[in-house]
């Protein structure tokens, strides 16, 4: 058990709990929305590059990725409340900085700041959330409130910050995260029970920057590909070291009795396939958003306001679908939300593949509500099925490595269809832009099919036995370190 008695506390301030952890992820995907609604006035007040653009997003989501599992597991040696608490400071300060930037570089480290910050709060959270509810059913239903926030920040991010940046700047899509920050951090201080894992992980140097270079230098060749040349020797040498530090990476965390990333949870086909399914749909999701963000404003010419009126459709239906899919999953298991949500995904991005400046409304209202489903139901399956079944002890671990790959998703994504959509004669921003999209609408299907596919196959019996022999294998480990069962 934790280092706190988590059982005596009533239902009513359970919820209380709930709610003050689901602000954190309500800032955080606020920050992603909203952003993306002003990267075109940040590209034409900044000078920014379509890959600058990027940067500004995958700055964050970079660093999110790359610190998530080392804030998880320092929460659960240090304190949860503790470390949240620091991390809405410190988000909240990268806030503000972000605001007052005077360039695109300036803006960039603005935003590493936060996300050193956001990194802090939404596995740290997810962990407190799961020592709080024991009950499977009732935390399987709290987690489909937590996805719905994230619906909730999908809705309300693209209207706020067109209504921001229409009457303001898009300096003041920032500043609205400072008064939800500091309620955050009352409400934490006076209701949210400080606890401990009893036995937390020692600090992982080595994994720590194996995975920073690693994440890094992918998301800089595939950014950075369509300028310098995808077989230059600077590309081409990021991908080799890229993949030099996963593998080494992986060698390195077998061989470590406390590992930075558990490798042996990945016996587990339902938490593998979490895993993978967390980085498709979050891959999509980030490409869709990027995509569809400058294609309305710059190819249709719609204003930043106008722009987040088209995308509430799919954000409306992502946050009805996100609170069903968490019934279900508590009712009926994850395979019927996992494979319908990887098929709207295809299907929503199959209609978007023949994109043109003059796409009907109709049309595209019916592939952003498709969408919205589709990821509303693949969310709450996700996070699920990374933190149930596993030790309470390795909660931080389990959440920080599914909030990992959601990251990991979103930073790819942006890459990915930026570089696709950018790296064309055509994928200038203008009207030539809605063509050049047509192949990154392609891989997002794709994303869609492999959801689909994984989400079939990792939640059959087979795959239940490989998680119910992954917790055997923890327990028993478990038991031998604490000296109750003699080695041999």
């Amino acid at each position: 058990m934790d280092q706190v008695g988590h059982e005596h506390i009533g239902r009513r301030r359970r919820l209380l709990i709930l709610g003050i952890c689901s602000m954190s992820l309500l800032i955080v995907g606020l920050d992603t929305t909203i952003v993306n609604v002003a990267l075109p006035s940040i590209h034409r007040e900044l000078h920014a590059s379509i890959s600058g653009l990027q940067w500004t997003v995958d700055a964050y989501t970079l660093v999110l990725a790359s610190l998530l599992i080392l804030a998880g597991s320092t929460a659960d040696r240090v304190g949860r409340r503790r470390t949240f608490q620091t991390g809405l400071v410190v988000f909240s300060l990268g806030s503000l900085l972000c605001a007052l930037a005077p360039s695109l570089p300036f803006l960039i480290a603005a935003r590493v700041l936060q996300a050193i910050g956001g990194a802090m709060l939404n596995p740290v959270a997810m962990s407190i959330i799961r020592n709080v509810f024991h009950d499977p059913r009732e935390r399987a239903q709290a987690i489909g409130v937590w996805g719905a926030v994230f619906g909730l920040s999908m809705a309300l991010g693209p209207v706020l910050g067109g209504v921001l940046v229409d009457a303001f700047s898009w300096r003041a899509v920032f500043l609205v995260n400072l008064p939800v920050g500091l309620v955050a951090i009352i409400l934490t201080a006076l209701f949210v029970p400080e606890s401990r894992a009893p036995h937390p992980r020692r600090f992982d140097p080595v994994g720590q920057v194996l995975v920073i270079v690693a994440l890094a230098s992918l998301t800089y060749s595939i950014i950075e590909g369509p300028t310098n040349g995808w077989f230059s020797a600077e590309i081409i040498g990021l991908f080799v070291l890229s993949l030099a530090c996963f593998s080494a990476l992986i060698r390195y965390e077998l061989r470590r009795e406390e590992p930075l990333i558990e490798i042996r949870f990945f016996r587990s086909a339902p938490f593998s396939g979490a895993s993978a399914i967390a980085v498709c749909v979050f891959a999509a999701i980030g490409g869709f958003l990027f995509l569809n963000t400058l294609y309305l404003q710059d190819v249709r010419g719609l204003s930043p306001f106008h722009a987040g009126l088209y995308m509430l459709p799919m954000a409306g239906v992502m946050l009805i679908f996100s609170p069903l899919s968490g019934h279900i999953v508590g009712r009926y298991g994850a395979r019927v939300p996992l494979v319908a949500g990887g098929g709207a995904v295809l299907i929503s991005a199959l209609m978007l593949t023949t994109l043109t400046p003059t796409t009907s409304t109709t049309v595209l209202f019916a592939a952003y509500v498709i969408f919205g489903a589709g990821s509303g139901l693949v969310n709450p399956p996700i996070t699920n099925t990374a933190v149930s079944g596993m030790p309470a002890a390795q909660a931080g671990v389990a959440a920080a490595i599914a909030s990992t790959s959601r990251q990991v998703g979103v930073t790819l994504g942006v890459a990915v269809v930026g570089a696709v959509a950018g790296g064309t004669a055509a994928g200038a921003l203008g009207s030539g832009f809605a063509a050049a999209t047509h192949s990154s609408w392609w891989i997002i299907a794709g994303l869609g099919f492999a959801v689909l596919v994984i989400g079939a196959v990792t939640t059959t019996r087979w795959a239940d036995g490989t998680a119910r022999a992954t917790a055997a294998r923890f327990r028993e480990s478990r038991r031998y370190a604490q000296g109750e069962v003699p080695a041999g």
